[in-house]
């Protein structure tokens, strides 16, 4: 009985892991603006954005990192799009182009918008961002698990992410992961990414 029941969870899984890598990757979290307004269905900014996310698209690798605008005032679109560090130019490419397809079907017509995968970041808006730091639109996610002396592990990982940072400075790609063991109630490992 356990048997047949831990053969289909197994088959089960491996039908779920082929459906995410054929379907693509689900966005972790994005953000409709509501401060932006909404457009008109066949308007300019639409074209303006459609252009944007295409453009986008081919311009994103092999940097890994694409701003452009598109249009002109006051239907102009500006984008931005970023990769996790360590993607290749194609996994780069495929993140963004799902990204550009995804987020009009999240936030439909709306004129700004900001959609995260685990391997990428697609911001559109219809006022110039570039330049700037965007402290309004940022999620969280949390563990579960506890510290147990939350104090020396806040230090520890506060520590970590700084030489991590450093780190990163020092790269073509302004990205670095490491891991760190943490004496914190017994042996753990904390694992971090600096981009």
């Amino acid at each position: 009985m356990f048997s047949s029941h831990f053969t289909f969870s197994i088959c089960l899984l491996t039908f779920a892991f082929f459906l995410q890598t054929t379907f693509g990757a689900s966005p972790i979290f994005h953000i409709c603006s509501s401060s932006a307004g909404n457009f008109a269905s066949n308007s300019s900014y639409e074209l303006n954005l459609n252009n944007l996310l295409g453009n986008l698209y081919n311009q994103t690798p092999p940097q890994g990192f694409g701003l452009i605008s598109v249009g002109i005032s006051p239907n102009q679109a500006y984008g931005l799009s970023l990769c996790r560090g360590d993607l290749s130019a194609t996994d780069c490419q495929t993140c963004v182009n799902e990204a550009s397809s995804e987020i009009p079907l999240l936030c439909p017509y709306n004129k700004g918008a900001i959609i995260w995968y685990d391997n990428c970041l697609l911001k559109y808006l219809n006022t110039d961002f570039f330049h700037q730091i965007d402290n309004q639109n940022q999620f969280s996610m949390w563990n579960p698990q506890n510290a147990s002396n939350s104090t020396t592990f806040t230090n520890q990982t506060s520590e970590f992410l700084t030489l991590l940072a450093v780190e990163a400075t020092l790269t073509p790609e302004l990205y670095a992961v490491g891991e760190l063991d943490v004496a914190v109630g017994g042996s753990n490992k904390l694992y971090g990414l600096v981009q």
